[in-house]
């Protein structure tokens, strides 16, 4: 409903190239496709399958197809960032049908995985345009490397704690699989030194053992660690943790798990047009809940509206 209480104006659907992520939710969207499909065809919805083994190679075919064509992208938060430079500055919109592990931009949407008739059934309404980040991960030759982003990132334990997910039982899903690691990361837990700056500003500069950067509020399969996040304000949201102990830390992610965390005498936050974190050592980095190695020092900048959002 809108605002003034009145259905949201319908809005006719382009051609779909739907992207299905065959590995998503551990075979998950493989499974569930037959189903999907039966949905599309009941609703005369236009559309042709891209099924590949790898995000690269789907998006070397998103490419290739008129501007025009809508994607909708059938997996989780990481299936959805990998097709981004498709769709940023392309004209091209963007349809999100969660059925990944996490499923956290969607959650942020109200989507749930598996309720295809609901997800379809939004394609009626107005295209909303909503910020995507862009990330730049610097090298010690000064170099970067750019990554497209419409969730978020984390930095040191909730990076460890994904890279844990891997020895989770494996009848764990979503947020269980991600508590589950959390417990095991914590007694881990690793302090570096590090200084956040934000427009310029320094946010922060000392021990830490996590840092999120959110266009979205949540990670993790339900932690609200950024719950003043809005995808359409054109800032970023920046949580640093301060120094803390494994106890300290242990009642902060209790605390994040209902968004109640911002005002901790150990949180650091704020919401800015450009972010940039640089760590005395390296630590794990997630994109979009996807693992991308060790890092020393990112950049991170808002791209106001440059996804048109079709199911929001």
């Amino acid at each position: 409903m809108t605002p003034e209480g009145n259905p949201p104006a319908a809005h006719a659907t382009p051609h779909l190239a739907v992207v299905l992520n065959p590995n998503a939710g551990n075979g998950l969207a493989l499974h569930a496709w037959p189903r999907l499909e039966r949905e599309l065809q009941a609703r005369h919805l236009s559309h042709e399958l891209i099924r590949e083994a790898s995000g690269g190679a789907a998006l070397a075919r998103l490419r290739a197809l008129p501007a025009g064509t809508a994607v909708m992208a059938v997996g989780g938060d990481g299936t959805v960032g990998a097709l981004l430079p498709a769709l940023v500055g392309t004209g091209r919109p963007l349809a999100v049908v969660p059925l990944g592990t996490g499923n956290d931009f969607a959650g942020l949407l109200g989507l749930r995985p598996g309720a295809f008739a609901e997800a379809l059934d939004r394609l009626n309404y107005q295209p909303r345009a909503v910020d995507a980040l862009r990330v730049t991960i610097r090298q010690g030759d000064g170099a970067g490397r750019t990554h497209l982003l419409l969730n978020g990132l984390g930095m040191g334990f909730d990076s460890d704690v994904t890279a844990n997910m891997d020895r989770a039982p494996a009848r764990l899903r979503g947020f269980a699989r991600y508590a589950w690691s959390a417990v095991a990361t914590i007694r881990q837990l690793k302090l570096t030194h590090v200084t956040v700056t934000a427009d310029g500003r320094t946010l922060y500069a000392g021990p830490s053992g996590i840092v999120a950067v959110m266009n979205g509020t949540r990670y993790g399969g339900g932690f609200m660690i950024s719950p003043d996040s809005d995808l359409r304000d054109g800032r970023v949201n920046v949580v640093a943790g301060a120094d803390m102990n494994r106890r300290q830390l242990t009642d902060l992610m209790l605390r994040v798990l209902r968004g109640r965390h911002l005002k901790h005498p150990r949180v650091h936050t704020c919401a800015a047009q450009q972010v940039t974190v640089r760590w005395d050592a390296p630590v794990r980095v997630h994109l979009d809940g996807d693992l991308h190695g060790r890092v020393t020092e990112l950049h991170v900048e808002t791209l106001p509206g440059a996804v048109q959002l079709l199911n929001a």
